[in-house]
C-alpha cells in the first residue's frame, strides 16, 4: 500500500506547540486535562479509549484519557499525566510532553486543555475495568486527515454548537475528542 505518509519526524517538525508553561489554569470554570498520545513508531499511532458504559458522564464514548484537574496536581499536565497513569496505566515518565493545544469547553461545564506528548511503542496498557472498556491505536495519519470528519450543528438553549463525527473501525469518534483530533491536524497541517 503506497500513499502518503506521516513520521514522528514529520509531526513533530509541523506540529505548532503552544509552549506547556502557558497551561495556566483559569480559575473562570472547573478545569480538566486530556493526554493526546502519540505512540512513537515509524508511522506513528494514537492511542484512545473508549469510556466505560456503566460511567455516568459520557458513557462508551471515545475519549483521551484524562479528567478534572484535582487538589494533588501542580499542574493541568500533571493532571492529564496522573489520569492516563490511572486510566491506562501509562507511567506518567514515559511521557514526552510537546505541547498543547488551545482549551476547548464540554458541555458538562468544563474547560478541557489538551496536552500533546509522545509514548513508547512497547507500553503494556492495563484498562482502569471503572472507567475504560477498551483501548486501541488509530494511525497518526489516518487521524489526522480533516476528510474524515463530518460537521453536525447541534442547536442547544438557542446557541448553534458544532460537534464533529467520524468512524474507526467499529469505533463511533465525535464531540470533543473528534474536535481536538480535528484541531491537532489544523495545526500541523495535514492535507485531507
Amino acid at each position: 500500500m503506497s500513499g502518503p505518509s506521516l513520521t514522528l519526524n514529520d509531526f513533530l517538525s509541523r506540529f505548532q506547540m503552544l509552549q506547556p508553561a502557558n497551561a495556566r489554569m483559569s480559575g473562570n470554570k472547573r478545569q480538566a486535562a486530556v493526554l493526546v498520545p502519540i505512540v512513537r513508531r515509524p508511522q506513528p499511532g494514537l492511542l484512545l479509549t473508549q469510556r466505560s458504559s456503566l460511567l455516568r458522564k459520557h458513557p462508551g464514548q471515545v475519549a483521551f484519557p484524562g479528567g478534572a484537574v484535582d487538589s494533588t496536581d501542580a499542574s493541568l499536565i500533571a493532571a492529564a499525566l496522573r489520569e492516563a497513569h490511572e486510566e491506562v496505566a501509562i507511567p506518567p515518565d514515559s511521557v514526552e510532553i510537546i505541547g498543547i493545544l488551545p482549551p476547548v469547553d464540554s458541555v458538562t461545564g468544563f474547560q478541557v486543555t489538551p496536552v500533546v506528548g509522545i509514548i513508547p511503542a512497547n507500553l503494556p496498557y492495563h484498562a482502569s475495568e471503572d472507567e475504560v472498556s477498551a483501548v486501541f491505536e488509530m494511525p497518526l495519519m489516518e487521524a489526522l486527515s480533516l476528510g474524515r470528519y463530518h460537521p453536525l450543528d447541534i442547536h442547544r438553549r438557542g446557541n448553534a454548537h458544532r460537534v464533529w463525527l467520524s468512524w474507526y473501525q467499529h469505533y463511533f469518534v465525535w464531540g470533543m475528542t473528534a474536535g481536538i483530533i480535528r484541531e491537532l491536524a489544523l495545526q500541523i497541517g495535514v492535507e485531507p
